[in-house]
């Protein structure tokens, strides 16, 4: 069965990680920065930070880039093993590669925007520091010399920016490369790291199952806590209890779940397709100008969520058995 699991993990997914880096424009703040000298901080209850190099706003575009890249892998996938990486079903790693493509593309851009623009930042970051060196009574140009120092040179700098995308197949250890030199040492590592080969899928098989358990609870959470979500807005919303927005945010989710829904979670996919059905029928102007539609559409979220809470707290071990066989029909065809 654990076997199984795996292989049905790796046909439906992958698993996918963003690495973003960029100069961040600090250095650790030193005593002599602040006019003063190392005796004059003490150290066990004194730590002190970082200083700007340049204004947070100059690199304001980079750090609005790397937030929506993560955002966009954690809204197509669920966290692996602790958050290792995340796992992209199947039905969203093509809408996801082509996002995160377009956003280094962004990022790409912007690096070239900032290196045409980075000696004038240097140049101003470096009048303002001759102020604040003015403020704090200290050799002005001592103190400037020092902070101009800690600027990269142009090609130094631009090799600390990276938008880098890696994908990754979900499969256990077969065996461990083998590098020794003598028969006998070749046969005492051949068992170990046999063992060892042997240990790490056994491990990696039993957190897929729970892994696939948690996935389906997520969603099962996520059912009950919009529903929540859309009955406070309701009842605080100034559009007489009812706005489109609020509607849309259902059907936006019951889209997602279909894409999200990998294990094959059917009593989620039948709920959620009966609230399509039963609740998202009308448009907010509908439902505000029937009292009792109102009624309906809070009683049949308040249903949803309190059965999508309770399917929660359920036992899943049928839906990731069920989603083994994926795996066995796997080999079968193969056999």
């Amino acid at each position: 069965m654990q076997n199984q699991l795996l292989d049905a993990i790796s046909r439906e997914g992958v698993l996918a990680s963003v690495s973003i880096r960029y100069w961040r424009a600090a250095k650790k703040l030193e005593a002599e920065d602040l006019g003063l000298n190392d005796r004059q901080i003490a150290d066990r209850l004194v730590v002190l930070g970082h200083k700007r190099l340049l204004p947070r706003e100059a690199l304001a575009r980079f750090a609005l880039i790397e937030s929506r890249a993560h955002a966009a892998v954690e809204r197509s996938s669920f966290p692996f093993l602790g958050g290792i990486a995340r796992f992209v079903p199947n039905r969203n790693l093509a809408r996801l590669t082509e996002t995160l493509e377009n956003l280094k593309t962004e990022f790409e851009s912007e690096i070239d925007s900032f290196m045409d623009r980075y000696e004038d930042l240097r140049a101003s970051a470096l009048g303002e520091w001759r102020d604040a060196a003015r403020s704090l009574d200290v050799p002005v140009g001592e103190f400037v010399d020092r902070i101009a120092a800690t600027f990269p040179s142009g090609m130094r700098l631009r090799q600390r920016f990276h938008f880098d995308t890696h994908i990754y197949q979900v499969t256990a250890p077969e065996s461990v490369r083998l590098q020794a030199t003598s028969a006998a040492d070749q046969a005492a590592v051949v068992q170990a790291r046999a063992a060892i080969a042997s240990s790490a899928s056994e491990k990696l098989a039993r957190d897929t199952e729970s892994f696939v358990s948690d996935c389906v609870a997520t969603l099962r959470e996520q059912t009950a806590q919009i529903c929540d979500e859309m009955l406070a807005s309701m009842k605080s919303g100034k559009t007489d209890g009812v706005h489109q927005k609020t509607l849309n945010r259902l059907l936006g989710f019951i889209d997602q779940f279909k894409t999200m829904n990998f294990a094959g979670d059917e009593a989620l996919e039948t709920m959620l397709a009966n609230a399509r059905r039963e609740l998202l029928g009308r448009t907010a102007e509908e439902y505000r100008d029937s009292a009792a539609a109102q009624a309906q559409l809070a009683k049949g979220l308040k249903q949803l969520g309190e059965e999508a809470r309770n399917l929660a707290t359920q036992e899943s071990r049928e839906i990731v058995e069920r989603f083994g066989k994926l795996g066995a029909r796997r080999f079968s065809l193969v056999a």
